[in-house]
């Protein structure tokens, strides 16, 4: 946009409202009402929270408990790095998980330099975008968020919301009641940026790789319908 196109735009608008007063704006930008969500990709809402998940280039498990969300991640620490190693933050969720039954050994604390992957909890997922919401604090440390190669996140199924708005409700009463974290943040994917020719490449400024484990009663065929939907049409 040129910028005497600008201009004339800004004086477009100041001279819309010139003599409103803030009551009578504010009655306007209501009456417009918000534009309608987009249609979920699938009518279920884990199903349609997968398939999002793996349209932002993500990858998905589904554990029907703490028990199976820990093997989870130990079969994929060990398939990508032969390990059992991981850095979690201190939310209380994941240093209630029972690590042990699968052999995998958190250390709880914010990312350092030489660790790979680092595991969050999420406080919702966005059915709409396929994203996770994290509050970052003491307890859930930034760094735990972008710097590791390879980022793990649980997401409870209760915890899945069908649109942003309604993940903005949800941000806005839970601040009334415990006031505001250090940072929110959306997550919807891997790290990726694209040269001037469209070129996208991964891990550029962050994770290489963003793995979401789904736990609770997930449907049984949730993850299989969602990985076929995903598949590129012949």
């Amino acid at each position: 946009m040129s910028g005497s196109a600008r201009s004339e735009i800004f004086s477009r608008l100041r001279e819309t409202g010139r003599g409103e007063t803030a009551e009578n704006i504010q009655r306007e930008r209501l009456s417009l009402g918000s534009a309608p969500a987009p249609a979920p990709p699938a009518p279920e809402m884990c199903q349609a929270f997968i398939l999002n998940v793996l349209k932002n280039q993500g990858s998905v498990d589904c554990a029907s408990n703490r028990s199976e969300a820990v093997r989870a991640i130990a079969h994929y620490l060990y398939a990508h790095f032969h390990s059992y190693r991981l850095v979690a933050g201190n939310d209380p969720r994941l240093a209630a998980m029972p690590w042990r039954d699968a052999g995998v050994l958190p250390r709880f604390g914010s990312l350092q330099a030489g660790e790979p992957v680092a595991l969050s909890f999420a406080r919702l997922g966005v059915v709409e975008t396929g994203a996770i919401l994290t509050w970052t604090g003491k307890a859930n440390p930034a760094a735990n968020n972008f710097l590791p190669e390879h980022h793990i996140v649980l997401v409870d199924k209760n915890d899945l919301v069908p649109t942003m708005e309604k993940a903005w409700e949800k941000i806005h009463h839970a601040v009334e009641k415990t006031g505001r974290p250090r940072g929110i943040h959306f997550i919807a994917g891997p790290s990726s940026t694209a040269d001037i020719e469209g070129d996208l490449v991964y891990g550029a400024h962050g994770p290489q790789r963003w793995h979401v484990i789904l736990l609770g009663d997930v449907p049984g065929d949730a993850q299989n319908v969602a990985r076929d939907a995903s598949k590129p049409q012949s």
